[in-house]
């Protein structure tokens, strides 16, 4: 077989040298940028991933001829280029060339203890990284003359040989390994988890040692200019003295800090000039580069020298703080800056957080359904929870799963743990509609309803009154207090959601049941309200009792007594949501859940419900059960209880107009939109409109005032979105609810998926969870042709989304494309979907350049 000459595929990198980052990988593209500001890079050569890939094959390279590239006798670093930064790979390897000569000389120069420590060092990584031998065995606690001959028998013994000391063997050694380890499985899952593709490549770099070891002020350090957490103006980072750069992260008694310090000594105040030029070339990577980057230098007697600038790490507040800074600064445009944050950052910003730098207990996980953070005692019940808040003491509801009758527990709480539940269960579609923390589908979590106990995997015990802490941002459960961040609602958020604001082209509503709700919305700056679910308004104590005297009434009449208690209070409502949401429409969905809803579930509370009726416990019970639907989903709910119990929807049509004139009595005007839900034929809406219509004449007789309105119908069925042509002759907007038409198009209950979903993912039969992210093949077909057929018969009907999906960029994207008018979410996805939408509108606008 014919010798194949060894690769010369490497180029010295330059400011003229042709260097990609396609090719040669992120960080030797840095390095080229870094040249050609001026900065004391050493000298460095790229091998391109051609190059790598070869090496991995089996071919050799031209060790000499890249070791010729430095001078004569050499010590070099070899160090990962992967295209992107976040793909990680192999460990760097320092001091290559390293041998018996050269340590000789070097006890000249530095003196025998940092020669062996430079030697030994070389000798460990090598052993273990590219001879991979066992890191016990090469494990020293100090570097001396005896551990570096100790290291260099231990590594003949086990290999069999002396160890290498033919610089060119050595660097072709740790190039082979490599290239080998970022072929391996184990690293290839691994970046595949960091989003990298199949086939991504890796490029390498070596590099002139710098050594931080010698006369004068020799070490290595880190340095950044804006706090990580915050994305302030801030120099943070690190220096050792006596150290290389793999030293940096270790935790020295003598280290020194950057700037001047009442804690201890500085480079600052030991080196100015150094700490200035330091600060000089951070500046030019700003203003260049066009990002905050942190610098990894070496100072060798007095000389500094950059050995490397990665983008800072940085928290989501951070990243927002400097993509704002830099564009009111003119280093970057308004559009990169939007395009800069990812729309689902901003949620964490909205609420409290874990401060990433304190340490935590996890006791268990689950699906972070809501973002924020809570501490509080555990409570189980949702009477518990109030009487904590009754006591000024934050608590979190932890529960199997919640039900309508947890709203005033959840209210309560700081923070919602269920063990069962998926994205759009009732505690995390709540959740995210208070803007409350909430961990759900904790399974590794055990509730013990009866003896109120919650038991995690490794056997820890927690009763009632027990601290916790929940990250809704990351579905971890904590073991009691931790450090907190404030939510970063400051002037750089609300700046980006302005600029946001001026390049969207869909509208951004909000999801409000309640005038808390409805102020939310507003301070969030949503176009109005797309779902205002009146339900919501009856489960506070005294509606509730209200609301019962109506379930059990026996005659119409009867129960139009019960529903006038009920008017004031939901005409109060709407007064104070239609001033709070003052010249944005507001859109009401009438009543929908099943009655049973608002009825107790145990025996004591349908014995108390007998006392407050005045019934027989028999009767009561007897009706309860009555009232009972196999399957509530799809039974007498929503339009069905308009249409077989209309003194219902007679009562809150009055309700709205009524509050209707009183705020425009007050200087006020709104046009509210009252929305028919779960609506299947056209003949419902017709019957709904005619009672609804005649109630509004009733108000304008009776007041002597003038008002307008909008009827329109939620689509939740799939008939709905089928016959939609027909239901747009009686509306004049259509709002589909993608959370039942999702359930009613796949057949699936969204509180009970959760127990499969995680495997039919994994396994290929959806792409991803329905209920999170918007199946556009089935459930957005019916969103086209509901769409499609309503405005052939209605040109100017308006068309939203107003289900959990609605705060998704992936659906808002849908909807864009779809020509909807608005979406609709709950008042704390509002500053996603609005930064979302700008995003999409940006990138449609970049691809219509290009093409």
């Amino acid at each position: 077989m014919q010798k194949l000459e060894p690769i010369t595929d490497f180029v010295e990198i330059t400011p003229s040298a042709e260097i990609a980052a396609t090719a040669h990988g992120w960080r030797a593209k840095c390095l080229q940028r870094l040249l050609r500001l001026d900065m004391p890079v050493p000298r460095t050569v790229a091998l391109p991933a051609t190059t790598i890939q070869a090496i991995a094959a089996g071919r050799s390279l031209d060790c000499k001829g890249v070791l010729e590239c430095f001078g004569e006798n050499p010590l070099v670093s070899v160090r990962p280029s992967p295209q992107n930064p976040e793909w990680g790979g192999p460990s760097t390897v320092l001091n290559i060339g390293m041998n018996a000569a050269r340590h000789a000389v070097l006890v000249k120069t530095h003196g025998q203890a940092a020669a062996d420590a430079l030697y030994l060092r070389f000798v460990q990584g090598y052993a273990v990284h590219v001879a991979r031998l066992d890191p016990d065995m090469f494990e020293i606690a100090e570097p001396s003359a005896q551990a570096l001959r100790d290291a260099l028998r231990a590594y003949r013994d086990e290999m069999d040989e002396p160890f290498p000391e033919d610089p060119a063997r050595q660097l072709a050694e740790v190039l082979r390994s490599m290239s080998r380890a970022w072929a391996g499985t184990s690293a290839r899952l691994l970046r595949q988890s960091k989003g990298a593709p199949e086939e991504a490549a890796l490029g390498l770099v070596v590099q002139e040692m710098a050594q931080g070891l010698g006369q004068g002020i020799s070490g290595s350090g880190v340095i950044q200019f804006i706090d990580p957490v915050t994305g302030l103006e801030q120099v943070t980072g690190r220096f050792l003295g006596q150290a290389q750069s793999s030293d940096i992260a270790e935790k020295r008694e003598d280290a020194l800090y950057l700037t001047r310090d009442p804690r201890g000594p500085s480079l600052e105040e030991l080196a100015p000039e150094l700490f200035a030029s330091l600060a000089r070339q951070g500046a030019a990577c700003r203003a260049k580069l066009r990002e905050e980057m942190q610098l990894e230098f070496t100072i060798n007697d007095s000389h500094l020298a950059v050995i490397d600038a990665v983008r800072v790490p940085r928290s989501s507040r951070a990243g927002l703080r400097i993509a704002v800074d830099l564009a009111n600064d003119g280093i970057i445009t308004r559009e990169e800056a939007l395009l800069r944050v990812e729309p689902r950052a901003l949620s964490e910003l909205l609420h409290p957080q874990v401060d990433p730098r304190g340490t935590r207990d996890v006791i268990g996980r689950g699906i972070a359904a809501s973002p924020g953070a809570a501490t509080g005692r555990i409570v189980f019940t949702s009477a518990a929870a109030q009487a904590s808040a009754s006591r000024g003491e934050p608590c979190i509801l932890v529960r199997r799963e919640t039900a309508p009758e947890d709203i005033r527990g959840m209210h309560s709480a700081v923070g919602v743990l269920t063990e069962r539940g998926g994205m759009t269960s009732h505690a995390a579609v709540i959740g995210r509609g208070l803007g409350l923390p909430c961990v759900v589908g904790a399974s590794d979590l055990s509730l013990d309803v009866k003896a109120l106990v919650l038991l995690s995997k490794s056997g820890r015990k927690l009763v009632e009154g027990d601290l916790i802490t929940i990250d809704g941002t990351t579905g971890q459960v904590l073991a009691g207090e931790v450090e907190m961040l404030p939510p970063a609602l400051d002037d750089a958020f609300r700046m980006l959601l302005s600029w946001a604001d001026d390049v969207r082209d869909i509208g951004i509503r909000a999801n409000a049941d309640t005038p808390a709700d409805a102020q939310t919305a507003r301070n969030f700056e949503a176009q109005g309200i797309g779902l205002c679910r009146t339900e919501h308004m009856f489960f506070e104590e005294a509606r509730l009792v209200a609301m019962r005297e109506m379930i059990f009434a026996d005659t119409p009449d009867d129960r139009a007594t019960a529903l006038a208690r009920l008017l004031p209070m939901q005409r109060d409502d709407f007064v104070q949501l239609f001033e709070i949401m003052q010249g944005l429409p507001v859109c009401i969905r009438l009543f929908d859940p099943p009655l049973h809803e608002f009825l107790p579930h145990s025996r004591d509370g349908l014995r108390e419900l007998a006392e407050a009726l005045d019934r027989p416990l028999s009767e009561v019970t007897r009706r309860a059960e009555a009232l009972t639907e196999f399957n509530p989903m799809l039974g007498m709910r929503g339009v069905r209880l308009g249409i077989v119990l209309p003194e219902i929807y007679d009562m809150q049509a009055q309700a709205i107009f009524e509050a209707v004139v009183e705020v425009a009595r007050r200087g006020g005007s709104i046009v509210p939109e009252i929305m028919i839900p779960l609506v299947s034929a056209s003949r419902e809406v017709e019957l709904v409109k005619t009672r609804i219509d005649a109630v509004a004449a009733k108000v304008r007789t009776a007041t002597r005032a003038e008002f307008d309105f909008k009827l329109g119908v939620m689509v939740e069925t799939p008939r709905a979105a089928l016959r939609a042509g027909e239901i747009a002759q009686h509306a004049a907007f259509l709002s589909f609810g993608t959370n039942d038409l999702t359930q009613m198009t796949y057949g699936l209950s969204r509180d009970d998926a959760g127990r499969f979903m995680n495997t039919y993912v994994q396994q290929g039969v959806y792409p991803e969870d329905p209920f999170h992210i918007l199946d556009v093949d089935g459930v957005g077909e019916l969103l086209l042709i509901g769409a499609e057929r309503g405005r052939q018969t209605r040109a100017n009907l308006t068309l939203s989304i107003c289900g959990e999906h609605g705060g998704n960029p992936e659906s808002i994207a849908f909807c864009r494309k779809a020509g909807f008018d608005y979406v609709s979410c709950s008042s704390y996805r509002v500053p996603l979907a609005r930064l979302a939408a700008a995003h999409l509108a940006l990138l449609d606008k970049d691809r219509k350049k290009t093409t």
